[in-house]
């Protein structure tokens, strides 16, 4: 609580990490609205987000479906899904770089496609899909999980008395299966769009914020500028107002959601 509290005074200064401080009052918040920077950060993060979430939600939730019916080798398949999650996320983004650098460029270039041709990496208009790429790949796993876990606490008994009752497909899904899993649902979005939401390691090893500022995350930013280039207090400050965002995001989605799952 005490660093909390103290880093939350560093924000009405002007203290820069080291040496002498003054008090300022409200300057920093008042710049945080007129920079671009902060205003190009937020951009990426919640685009980055809202793509990430609805990907992997929908992705993780097929797979989910396949791995909880009647196939061979269940238990392999399931434990060769969750393998992404367990590998460091460095890795995998340096992984991924090499790819979308090398491998993906020449593909374009047989296939005489010119936005692929070249680097997504380089591309400040498609970097942070690159990004989104890798951020999805990993998080699928742990949230195919949840929903293996959720599918299993639906009882078979309301699946027969649905096949008896003519419900398949679509129809059993919308109106049996989801219902029953909202709860796991709700847990998952949030906690998907909470982890979106702090992208740190992926910009690190694969753009390092680039081409330009176009893939700056919120934490990023907070990191490189706060840390490394003098403006501890300010990037406080621009932490304390993305601590509120994320608190009320989070705070609206559980009400949302939980309002669903009681209808």
């Amino acid at each position: 609580m005490v660093p909390l509290l103290e880093g939350i005074f560093y924000t009405f200064t002007n203290f820069q990490g080291y040496g002498n401080w003054h008090f300022i009052g409200l300057r920093n918040y008042q710049a945080l609205f007129g920079d671009q920077i902060i205003w190009q950060s937020y951009r990426f993060t919640l685009t980055y987000a809202v793509t990430g979430t609805i990907l992997v939600n929908v992705i993780a939730l097929g797979i989910a479906l396949l791995l909880n019916a009647r196939i061979a080798a269940k238990n392999a398949w399931r434990g060769l899904f969750f393998v992404p999650y367990l590998l460091p996320v460095l890795i995998i983004a340096y992984v991924f770089t090499y790819l979308f650098t090398n491998n993906l460029p020449a593909i374009g270039s047989a296939l005489g496609v010119g936005w692929l041709s070249t680097s997504l990496l380089a591309n400040e208009h498609l970097a942070w899909l690159a990004i989104v790429v890798v951020g999805v790949w990993q998080a699928v796993a742990f949230n195919t999980l949840i929903y293996l876990a959720g599918l299993q606490t639906v009882p078979s008994e309301v699946y027969e008395a649905a096949d008896v009752d003519g419900a398949v497909g679509w129809r059993k899904f919308s109106q049996i299966t989801f219902p029953l899993i909202m709860p796991y649902f709700t847990i998952n979005m949030v906690l998907s769009f909470k982890n979106f939401l702090g992208v740190f390691d992926q910009v690190v090893a694969m753009t390092n914020g680039g081409p330009g500022t176009s893939t700056q995350s919120i934490a990023f930013l907070i990191f490189s500028n706060g840390f490394k280039g003098g403006e501890y207090a300010y990037q406080t400050a621009n932490g304390v107002i993305y601590f509120l965002i994320v608190l009320a995001i989070s705070f609206v989605q559980l009400r949302f959601l939980q309002g669903k799952e009681r209808v």
